[in-house]
């Protein structure tokens, strides 16, 4: 059997190519010293663990012996696992993006010796992989000069600002919220009115564009706006792009109808759907939103939690080499796990003898709620919705007894944090103490086991971590930590937010442009130090940072984090009507400016009672701090502070300017204009 360097790694994605023909280097100094001693371009393949087609190219071509021959002759090969390195992702992405081509993964791309680009693409089938690799290392040999002229006006447009290219020019320091009404009228445009969602396939679940709804019903009243986020809330959790039986959401679906799943699980996914759809229940008290909830965070801790409190990346879509093995079932299965209720779970999931996707495959799904289909059958919705669960526990105990997916058990900085707080939003909704202990177990282990000092690791593997932390996970970490205070008021969780605010402004930030880099000064420097502006699945790592330094300024009354945080707001300003799916997340912070930030102040022996019943309530532009009588708090606005009445005590300031304590939380709901 072949062994190449990348058995030596810890990446779950690097050590599926360990024994590949190949000749693979993981991202190191040797691969690329090599690469400028001998002469050789470099083809740098970029894949994640869980992804479909990293695994087909792999079968098809890496695992061939005869296109390892060509490959290991006349190139350097790396391979890297771009959820550990996104930064060298997020260069070589860009420079294909420039090459005029789309973007995805795997993603390859063929360097220069001293790791400029000149040409690159996604997938390739092994055939026409093998006519590449040929063209490519007779070009190199014959018109190196071509290549090299190439790679310098790709270099050209990688090296040119994020700023300057966008025209992120500040735009004034007033947010109305007409503006941001008028970010939701264009967005609409491109809604699907039938089955949620943005109109047209794949459909991706993007958590930030319906936290963004949910704000703009609030601020605005906007009908549709809510109307469109339940719709579409409602539809992804009942399509098969949700886990029916055992909980969690797929990456998304192939079709237009949320019913196909490319059916690997990512944490980052499922952190900010937890975060959303417990949100959605504050705003609507739907019960599908708390179900959804509380079987996301059953998944969570039944099959992606470490031993030490960490949270696993990711699942893969295949098992035995097929996609989707492990959760697809047949009529037949179902009802030898349950017997006489088999028929009501075949209809309810919509399981067919012939299949309802493939031939003989189901994957299972819903099209109408549980009191229709409760009605529909003659049933009390309470005893239908117990024998559901009983039945799926069943087939989920069956379902364990199958070859599992493949499991990527790096823990990463940025995918915990972003998981963190969605424990954190689902204990403010549901006050169920087990998701605040899962919140707050995952924090203790990345600072005891993730951090020195002030600067995070990436990535924790075999009980090591490596890899210097990037922008997203400090911003994603410090999110968390405001998360943790503002459900627990330990005022440690703040002095840790703000412990790494200030290592991320004084190696991170761009004071020429206020913005911060991707990078941290002190980490190894490629070709390119990029700035993340604009948000996709996951926020981009400058408009959480902002968020940031907004809310966490408003809780430690330092001004300068504010203000840099309006800094920033300014600059994206002009871009956010006319991309509003792009710039989501800026959005939402868009939205907290368009009126002054309640700031709630609790004193009182019940504090997180009261801390509870506040978020019953859907208040999405407010701090909250509190402590119990006669204690010390180092935090502004609990100076001074002190029950009144002897009772509960309510504090309620907009940019410092008060209203009158109240005694009860009905008081205080009226001074909210609740």
């Amino acid at each position: 059997m072949h062994t190449n360097r990348l058995a030596q790694t810890s990446s779950p994605y690097l050590l599926q190519h360990a024994h590949n023909p190949v000749d693979w280097y993981p991202w190191d100094e040797e691969a690329l010293n090599r690469a400028k001693q001998e002469n050789k371009p470099i083809l740098v393949s970029i894949g994640y663990s869980a992804c479909h087609w990293c695994h087909v190219m792999e079968r098809e071509s890496f695992e061939n012996e005869k296109i390892a021959e060509i490959m290991n002759e006349y190139f350097v090969c790396i391979k890297v696992d771009r959820e550990e390195r996104p930064d060298v992702d997020q260069v070589y992405m860009e420079a294909v993006h420039a090459m005029g081509l789309q973007g995805g993964w795997p993603l390859n791309v063929f360097l220069l010796p001293d790791q400029r680009p000149f040409y690159g693409g996604t997938y390739f089938p092994a055939k026409g992989w093998t006519n590449l690799l040929q063209q490519i290392a007779k070009v190199f040999d014959e018109r190196y000069d071509d290549l090299a002229s190439s790679a310098d006006g790709f270099m050209q447009s990688l090296g040119a600002s994020e700023i300057k290219r966008f025209g992120l020019n500040p735009a004034g320091t007033e947010h109305t919220k007409a503006e941001l009404h008028a970010a939701f009228v264009r967005m609409s445009e491109d809604f699907d009115h039938e089955k949620g969602g943005m109109d047209r396939a794949p459909k991706f679940p993007m958590p930030i564009v319906y936290s963004l709804l949910l704000k703009e019903y609030a601020i605005n009243g906007t009908e549709a706006a809510l109307k469109h986020a339940t719709l579409t809330l409602d539809q992804m959790v009942m399509g098969g792009i949700y886990d029916q039986i055992g909980g969690g959401f797929t990456r998304y679906s192939t079709d237009s109808d949320w019913f196909v799943p490319h059916f690997e699980k990512m944490l980052y996914d499922n952190g900010q759907l937890v975060s959303l759809y417990a949100e959605a229940y504050q705003v609507t008290k739907n019960p599908l939103y708390k179900q959804t909830v509380y079987q996301s965070i059953d998944w969570l801790e039944r099959e992606m939690t470490h031993e030490l409190g960490g949270f696993y990346s990711a699942l893969d879509a295949d098992s035995e080499g097929e996609e989707g093995k492990f959760y697809l079932w047949r009529p037949e299965e179902v009802r030898a796990v349950l017997g006489p209720d088999a028929e009501l779970i075949i209809d309810y999931y919509h399981l067919t003898d012939r299949g309802n996707w493939e031939p003989g495959k189901n994957i299972p799904f819903r099209d109408e709620s549980n009191e229709a289909f409760a009605k529909r059958h003659g049933l009390e919705i309470d005893e239908w919705e117990d024998l559901v669960l009983a039945a799926n526990l069943q087939l989920l105990k069956t379902r364990e007894s199958r070859i599992r997916p493949g499991l990527d058990d790096k823990v990463l900085a940025g995918w915990n944090g972003l998981m963190c707080t969605g424990l954190c939003n689902a204990y403010a909704a549901f006050g169920e103490p087990r998701f605040l202990n899962m919140a707050i177990r995952n924090m203790e282990f990345m600072l005891s086991e993730m951090s020195e000092g002030a600067r995070l690791f990436r990535n924790f593997k075999d009980r090591k971590a490596s890899i210097d932390a990037y922008l997203e996970d400090y911003a994603a970490v410090i999110q968390a930590l405001i998360s943790l205070y503002q459900v627990t008021f330990d005022e440690s969780w703040l002095a840790h937010a703000r412990r790494f605010t200030e290592y991320s402004i004084q190696n991170f930030f761009d004071q020429a442009e206020d913005f911060f880099f991707f990078t941290d000064v002190n980490s190894e420097k490629l070709i390119a130090r990029k700035k993340e502006i604009f948000d996709n699945v996951i926020p981009s790592s400058n408009s959480l940072m902002a968020e940031n330094l907004y809310t966490l300024g408003i809780l430690v009354d330092e001004p300068e984090y504010v203000e840099k945080a309006n800094q920033m707001i300014s600059r994206v300003k002009r871009v956010i009507p006319s991309a509003p799916k792009d710039l989501a997340h800026w959005a939402s912070l868009f939205s907290k400016l368009t009126s002054p930030t309640a700031e709630i102040a609790i004193v009182g022996e019940d504090i997180s009672e009261v801390m509870l019943s506040l978020n019953q309530h859907y208040i999405p532009n407010k701090v909250v701090v509190a402590k119990k009588p006669g204690n010390t708090s180092n935090l502004a606005l609990l100076q001074n502070r002190e029950m009144i009445n002897g009772k509960t005590t309510f504090y309620l300031c907009y940019n410092k300017a008060c209203q009158l304590p109240v005694n009860n939380l009905e008081e205080v709901l009226k001074q909210l204009g609740i």
